[in-house]
C-alpha cells in the first residue's frame, strides 16, 4: 500500500508540474520566429534548432525553410521534439499558389499560415487594402477548409492614416472573422506610432498570433520615422510595456506568442528576453 501511494503521489506531483504555467503571463513558453537566426540558420538549420531546443524552446514560426523542403524540416523538427505552429509565406504564394502553401503547411504540421506584407508602390492606399481584403477572405475560406487558419501580420506601412482611423483598422474591419484573423507584431505598432495594447483592447476577437519584442529607449516613433533592426532589444530593457501588453493579451484568443529579435546580437539578446517573460 506505502508502495501504491507513493507512485501516486509521484505520478500527481509529475501532472502538476507538467500543467506548471511558464509565467503568470504565459501559460506555455514561447515559442521563436525563424528570422530572429536567419544568419544562424542559413548556415547550419540542424545546429541551430539544436540550439533554439537547449533554450528550452520547442515552437518556431518559420518564414523560410533555408533550402530544405517541407517533409525535410518536419524531420529535423520531429527528431527534436520540436512543432512549427506557423508559415510564413509571400503575399504571391499566398495568393497564386494556394495549393502549394496549404501542402507545405500541413506537412509541417502548422496551424497557421501568415503573410506579413501587401505588395505595394510608395505610400500604401485604400484600393490596394481593399484588394487584400479580397485576397484574405478568399484565400483564408480556402485555408480554412483544409483545417489551417490564416493570419495578417502587420509591419507599418498599414497604419497610414484612412478616415478616421488606419488602414489597418480597414483590412480588420473588413476582413471575414471567419477566415481572417491578426497576428499582432508589437514593435511595428509601436514603432509606427500607435499602441498595442489599445488594439488588443479595440479587437478583442481578432488576434491569434502575437510577435513578442522591444524597441531601444530614446529611439523615437512615428509614422515616417525610419528605424535600424539594431534597435530591437531585449525585452523589459526598451520603450514597450511588454508586461501590460502581455496581461492584456490574455483576456484575448491569442494561441501562441513568438520572440522575435531582428538585432544582429539576438543569439545573446533571446535568452535575456526569455528569461524576462519567464519572470513576469
Amino acid at each position: 500500500m506505502k508502495k501504491l501511494l507513493l507512485f501516486a503521489f509521484v505520478l500527481l506531483s509529475n501532472v502538476i508540474i507538467a500543467q506548471k504555467p511558464f509565467s503568470k503571463v504565459l501559460k506555455d513558453t514561447p515559442g521563436v520566429v525563424s528570422f530572429t537566426f536567419r544568419n544562424d540558420f542559413s548556415k547550419d538549420v540542424a545546429g541551430t534548432l539544436d540550439y533554439i531546443k537547449e533554450m528550452g524552446i520547442r515552437n518556431i514560426e518559420f518564414s523560410n525553410l533555408f533550402g530544405k523542403t517541407a517533409v525535410e524540416m518536419r524531420a529535423l523538427l520531429d527528431a527534436r521534439g520540436m512543432v512549427c505552429t506557423s508559415y510564413g509565406v509571400y503575399y504571391d504564394a499566398l495568393t497564386n499558389k494556394t495549393d502549394k502553401v496549404i501542402e507545405e503547411a500541413k506537412t509541417l504540421g502548422a496551424e497557421f499560415v501568415r503573410v506579413g506584407m501587401i505588395p505595394h508602390k510608395g505610400e500604401f492606399t485604400v484600393q490596394q487594402a481593399e484588394a487584400a481584403v479580397k485576397d484574405f477572405n478568399r484565400v483564408g475560406k480556402l485555408l480554412k477548409e483544409n483545417g489551417l487558419e490564416f493570419c495578417y501580420h502587420n509591419h507599418g506601412y498599414d497604419f497610414t492614416p484612412y478616415e478616421k482611423s488606419t488602414l489597418y483598422d480597414y483590412l480588420i474591419q473588413n476582413t471575414n472573422p471567419d477566415y481572417v484573423s491578426f497576428e499582432l507584431d508589437i514593435l511595428w505598432v509601436h514603432q509606427f506610432g500607435q499602441d498595442p495594447l489599445a488594439y488588443l483592447k479595440k479587437y478583442p476577437s481578432r488576434f491569434k498570433l502575437m510577435h513578442v519584442k522591444d524597441l531601444k529607449r530614446g529611439v523615437p516613433v512615428g509614422l515616417d520615422v525610419k528605424t535600424s533592426s539594431e534597435n530591437d532589444v531585449p525585452l523589459g530593457s526598451g520603450q514597450i510595456n511588454v508586461q501590460a501588453i502581455l496581461k492584456q493579451a490574455r483576456k484575448s484568443p491569442i494561441k501562441y506568442y513568438y520572440l522575435e529579435d531582428e538585432n544582429s546580437n539576438s543569439r545573446a539578446q533571446v535568452p535575456l528576453s526569455l528569461a524576462y517573460v519567464k519572470s513576469l
